[in-house]
């Protein structure tokens, strides 16, 4: 059984991660039920390194997910203020 300060973390990760899928680019992706699934599935998990695995699965897709976003308004920016040529 995983201990009180695991169980904060999963739970401070899956709020982060679905706070993250309320924006993410393609609304036809279904972010949140993939997180919920992901999470349900790994619910009955009892093995401290199994649990510490899955954390760090999480922890990835989220910089992944951080690092999209920053990718997406990069590019916006970029399309609005191109200079032009003189």
């Amino acid at each position: 059984m995983a201990g009180p300060s695991t169980r904060l973390r999963v739970i401070k990760l899956y709020k982060e991660l679905h706070r993250l899928g309320r924006e993410y680019p393609d609304e036809n992706y279904d972010f949140n039920g993939k997180l919920r699934r992901m999470f349900e599935k790994n619910r009955n998990l009892t093995d401290p390194e199994e649990i510490e695995k899955a954390l760090k699965l999480g922890e990835y897709i989220k910089n992944e997910t951080l690092a999209l976003y920053s990718l997406r308004k990069y590019r916006h920016l970029k399309r609005n203020y191109v200079i032009a040529p003189s």
